[in-house]
């Protein structure tokens, strides 16, 4: 494999891995219940892990699950509902609202199977008290473009929601839950996953009008709720169990057990990195250069792995996801170096709002953008990481996934 192959053929690997297929066995399945068995979810995986659930579940059980547009499954005994993500919908709105009535007709001998994965805080849209659906999409765009991290965001969510921050397990009580996720979040708190709608939430309404204030986000309505007390999410749940079925580690494990078959030495420079995609560029490019110049913290063939998820502050008028982003400025720190090729995306297939996974470079890729017209520079400080990948046929296009375990992030250092 050329070093493209072989990045593409990493980020394949580390894909399969997070698949949802296969995970739901003996030890993982809940006893039946006597009573009902109700499906509920959200994410991007979501349809999937329905999918997979239901094969496995041999017992009746009925359900809804709601994922983003295109990443639907087909399911026989569970609905599969499609939505708009990272800004909530009607269709999302509405699907929620059919979940939660569904959840509150449980009693003591009911099951709720609870399948969530990245994505499901858009997804699962159920604005609190006099809050709109309006509200909610405002909040969110403002958040998405301050560069707040993912935690800071879900903190804000949880409680703007009457779903969200443990309150679905509210609305299913007494019935017993059991709650599947894949985790997209650094570090792998269950409770943050889709915003933790069966586990009970540590941040307080304080803490949210906090981030609000930190990142300057104009939201009279959203902050006149989160003054009110009944804002405040639930601090303690009845006990119930979860599974943590697929982790970026997982994934990245994987990749660099295929890097070392195919003669590479793998390092793993963390599963939950987060900050600004280009600040996190800048620091992987010195250690790749470092690499190269023989004194780093390995040698080539190697290649340098990472997960989690940056952030971008959003200050220009282009197009790009994180992950775009993470690789322009990577290829403008490394400069065109000799030998260090690089991909960046998103495994469930969709960097941001864009329609591509991420992209791919390599020492070329700045001469191959000035004989284009495109430049570098500009193309970051408009926040236009698509146009440029775009305008010299660099975009990883995959379509979705099915699953969802956030950034993946491979540098090949190859000897020269």
């Amino acid at each position: 494999m050329n070093a493209r192959e072989l990045l593409i053929h990493l980020f394949d690997t580390a894909v399969a891995r997070a698949m949802p297929a296969g995970t739901f066995d003996g030890r993982r399945l809940p006893d039946p219940p006597a009573g009902r068995t109700l499906v509920l979810g959200a994410g991007k995986a979501a349809g999937s892990m329905a999918r997979a659930f239901e094969q496995a579940w041999k017992a009746p059980l009925s359900g809804m699950v709601v994922t983003r547009y295109g990443h639907g499954a087909p399911c026989e005994r569970i609905e599969v509902v499609e939505a708009a993500h990272p800004v909530p919908d009607d269709a999302g709105r509405a699907a929620t609202a059919r979940m939660l009535a569904a959840a509150e007709t449980l009693g003591p001998d009911d099951l709720v199977v609870c399948l969530v994965s990245g994505g499901g805080s858009a997804l699962l849209a159920a604005p609190a008290g006099p809050l709109t659906l309006e509200d909610e999409q405002a909040v969110t765009r403002a958040l998405l473009r301050s560069g707040a991290p993912i935690g800071a965001i879900n903190v804000v969510r949880k409680h703007i929601s009457a779903v969200k921050g443990g309150r679905l397990a509210l609305a299913a009580a007494p019935a017993r839950v059991v709650t599947y996720i894949i985790s997209d979040i650094p570090g792998d708190d269950p409770a943050q996953v889709a915003s933790g709608p069966t586990f009970a939430d540590a941040s307080s309404r304080d803490d949210a009008l906090a981030i609000l204030d930190r990142y300057r986000i104009d939201a009279p309505a959203v902050r006149e709720w989160l003054e009110n007390p009944e804002s405040e999410t639930p601090k303690s749940l009845p006990a119930a169990q979860h599974f943590v079925i697929a982790t970026a580690r997982g994934a990245l494990e994987a990749a660099a057990d295929e890097a070392r078959n195919h003669g590479y030495h793998p390092v793993i420079l963390g599963d939950a990195i987060e900050g600004e995609a280009r600040d996190v560029a800048r620091n992987h490019a010195a250690i790749a250069k470092a690499i190269r110049a023989g004194d780093g913290i390995a040698a080539a063939p190697c290649v340098l792995l990472s997960g989690g998820e940056t952030s971008v502050t959003v200050r220009g008028g282009g197009r790009g996801g994180r992950n775009a982003e993470y690789l322009l400025a990577l290829a403008l720190d490394l400069g065109g170096a000799a030998g260090i090729s690089g991909l960046a995306a998103d495994t469930d297939g969709l960097d941001g709002s864009e329609d591509n996974a991420g992209a791919i470079i390599g020492p070329d890729t700045l001469t191959a953008a000035a004989k284009c017209g495109v430049d570098a520079t500009s193309a970051l400080a408009a926040n236009d990481a698509y146009g440029f990948f775009a305008g010299i046929d660099a975009l990883l296009v995959t379509g979705p996934t099915l699953t969802n375990v956030n950034d993946f992030r491979a540098i090949l250092i190859d000897p020269i």
